[in-house]
């Protein structure tokens, strides 16, 4: 699974947070590609909520999709 695929799972409008928070978005990109997406969330659990209340995906995005 792709960073990008995940944040679409999580409701988080990639590229708003690539464009709006760059440095995160690469850090987060990273550290993702080195573990499993469950290790990921657990570790993120807290912050990923925060990044989806600021880049929440359109719900006709994710339809469409």
């Amino acid at each position: 699974m792709e960073f990008e695929e995940y944040l679409t799972t999580k409701k988080i409008d990639y590229i708003a947070f690539q464009k709006a928070d760059p440095g995160r978005f690469e850090e987060w990109n990273q550290i993702f590609r080195t573990m499993h997406p469950d290790s990921f969330t657990a570790q993120k659990k807290f912050l990923i909520n925060d990044i989806r209340r600021r880049y929440h995906l359109n719900d006709k995005v994710i339809s469409a999709s």
